[in-house]
């Protein structure tokens, strides 16, 4: 009896060590430094008309794009990338091809954190288009007026990023570096997008860049994301400012099947004197990627971009 008691102690010593062992063992952190958020859309739209006495043109649009954004975040590191490409067209019976939506986006931006919510940072941002644009609703027989790279802007500088959460992020660029280009051969002349001279591929600016992105969801399965910029040069009419505004209002209606609406303001002196606005309402295609969680003390805030 002795000896069933002793051997049940020690059972029950050792398995109180192990269960001991097992609880001071140190609590392995599974959160990935990597998040990648993106969508891929394909949007088209069509119509035909047969002895319609109302009139109409038979037509068919697409257009294609992707949105992306991969963020590094791992203590005191912030890493943004940022990807948007786009490209759409329209053929209407007895006009001919059209584009619709032209755009290129890139920009990355690494920040320290210095403070809570603040980061001492760094970055680049590159804007232009895919093909050429003409006036007369870009009809290929018209004067072209824009091409790739044509006008192209680099940005690059150093300042201060606030992200309080996922939803908003502003970039405060004291010192910024801005390069217009026009590399189209028939666009450089004196005054085309602020070149100084004829034959002119290019013209550089410094001043002042704050750019800010802010995500909202209205509901489930409806967000919009506000994308806004300005820009000053301090080296030549810093009164002149680059404002610039994008909204993509995104209602999913199931897992592939979305709509987008998306509005574009711009007011930039260089380009011409009036208040620029692009308006585009597409229902199509739409496939959501969302891997990894960020680090940030609102980890709810993704909710703004599900599957």
């Amino acid at each position: 009896m002795k000896k069933i008691l002793l051997a049940v102690s020690i059972s029950l010593g050792t398995l109180a060590f192990a269960q001991e062992t097992k609880t001071d063992a140190p609590v392995v952190d599974t959160t990935k430094a990597w998040s990648i958020q993106g969508q891929n859309t394909l949007m088209l739209n069509q119509a035909a008309f047969s002895n319609w006495v109302g009139g109409g043109a038979n037509n068919v649009g697409w257009l294609a794009g992707v949105n992306y954004n991969l963020t590094y975040e791992k203590g005191k590191d912030l890493w943004e990338n940022i990807v948007i490409l786009g490209y759409g067209q329209n053929n209407t019976q007895g006009v001919g091809s059209r584009k619709t939506q032209d755009v290129i986006n890139l920009s990355t931006n690494y920040g320290r954190k210095i403070a809570k919510n603040w980061y001492v940072s760094g970055g680049l941002s590159l804007q232009s288009q895919f093909a050429p644009g003409y006036e007369d609703g870009n009809n290929p027989d018209a004067k072209k007026i824009s091409n790739f790279m044509a006008p192209g802007y680099l940005n690059a500088g150093v300042g201060f990023t606030y992200r309080p959460n996922d939803n908003f992020t502003m970039t405060l660029r004291p010192a910024n570096g801005r390069w217009t280009f026009v590399l189209d051969k028939d666009l450089q002349y004196a005054g085309s997008y602020g070149l100084k001279n004829n034959r002119d591929s290019s013209l550089f600016q410094f001043g002042f860049l704050g750019t800010a992105i802010y995500k909202v969801k209205i509901m489930d399965n409806i967000s919009l994301i506000n994308t806004g910029s300005v820009f000053s040069n301090y080296l030549d009419h810093p009164d002149r400012l680059v404002l610039a505004y994008s909204g993509i209002l995104n209602m999913k209606i199931n897992k592939f099947i979305s709509t987008n609406i998306t509005l574009d303001l711009m007011y930039d002196h260089n380009q011409i004197r009036r208040t620029q606005l692009k308006q585009t309402l597409g229902v199509g295609f739409a496939y959501n990627i969302d891997k990894g969680r960020k680090r940030s003390d609102n980890k709810d805030n993704q909710s703004w971009m599900k599957k």
